[in-house]
């Protein structure tokens, strides 16, 4: 069945629904699901999660594989990226989300948002929180990961925000060694420069990275833009 709307412009209705009618939001959502022609939020979820581009993306990523996902804020890259993990944890690998940007509270909602009917299944995602993460405290972690291993880092532009911390770029060419080396997938969340314009053309593109610090864009493999619901995946020339 398709949806009126992109999965997150519902979810900003729903929150909008909860606000003006004073409703919990799994209220809203449930009224908006039912809108949509379902019994429940978790059978649209579902439903949009098996129609989405998370399974066909995880399907495309080969080991040793660094990918970027780019988008705008609230245009879907943090639920795409936390969606690529759990389906990586369907088919039994481990699963990994490093986020210098929430806490591990605010992680697992998130989880609950991208997959309501995940259940137990988010419990299998590791979520790391530390402030500490850079690129020796990734390789660090994962060192001894079976081959397959997939982890998403949250967000690329802040690796580097402290100043003992090593550049972004000898950061991205550490972990593309290891990626490389230890046959895991690396994906990292990215913001996309404010500049772009959706009436210039659809989506981001490559050229549309927001980078403060200069970041050979040669260095992943595959590159996913995403905007206004589409999402598109390609890799890098």
């Amino acid at each position: 069945m398709r949806l009126s709307a992109p999965i997150f412009r519902l979810k900003r209705r729903a929150r909008l629904l909860a606000r003006d009618e004073k409703i919990a939001l799994h209220e809203a959502l449930d009224r908006i699901a039912r809108e949509e022609g379902y019994a429940g939020w978790s059978l649209l979820a579902a439903a949009a999660a098996a129609d989405g581009p998370s399974k066909a993306m995880l399907s495309r990523l080969v080991e040793g594989d660094l990918l970027l996902l780019g988008a705008r804020p609230g245009h879907g890259k943090t639920l795409l990226g936390l969606q690529l993990l759990l389906d990586a944890v369907r088919e039994g690998r481990r699963a990994v989300f490093f986020t210098l940007e929430y806490s591990e509270r605010e992680a697992r909602e998130r989880l609950r948002a991208a997959d309501p009917g995940a259940g137990r299944l988010g419990d299998r995602l590791e979520i790391v929180t530390s402030d500490d993460i850079s690129a020796d405290y990734v390789i660090g972690y994962l060192a001894g990961s079976p081959r397959g291993t997939v982890a998403v880092i949250d967000y690329l532009q802040i690796l580097d925000q402290q100043r003992s911390k090593p550049p972004l770029s000898d950061q991205v060419r550490a972990l593309r060694t290891f990626a490389r080396d230890t046959g895991c997938v690396l994906g990292f969340i990215s913001q996309i420069d404010r500049a772009f314009d959706p009436e210039r053309k659809p989506l981001p593109d490559i050229g549309d990275i927001r980078l403060p610090n200069f970041v050979d864009p040669g260095l992943f493999t595959k590159v996913c833009f995403l905007h206004d619901g589409a999402a598109r995946l390609r890799d890098v020339a």
